[in-house]
């Protein structure tokens, strides 16, 4: 299951998908503690499947997803597009390193 799969999903369909993940990941517990899973590494896959569900649902409740990264690049387009003023600029002058001599003589 990919991120980008999760995304385009509606949220009820993702709190089934949750629903089902959790449930596997109990019986694939259980599976384990009674010596009849045979490959354990379906554990650590579910509950990475788990977290990918629970990312993109807060990703919604903080109103993060597709339309904020759009608009983020949309952003940098224009401030890309944009000429920088033309003329010369001064830099700041670079502070000093170390101890001034007036520190050293004390």
């Amino acid at each position: 299951m990919k991120v980008d799969e999760l995304r385009v999903l509606e949220a009820d369909e993702l709190g089934m998908r949750l629903r089902t993940a959790r449930r596997e990941l109990y019986e694939l517990r259980f599976k384990h503690a009674v010596g009849q899973l045979e490959n354990s590494s379906q554990i650590s896959k579910v509950r990475h499947d788990i977290a990918r569900i629970m990312t993109v649902l807060r990703e919604r409740d903080f109103g993060i997803g597709p339309a904020v990264a759009e608009d983020a690049v949309q952003q940098q387009a224009v401030a890309v597009a944009e000429p920088e003023p033309e003329g010369p600029e001064e830099e700041a002058p670079k502070p000093k390193r170390g101890r001034s001599k007036k520190e050293e003589s004390e």
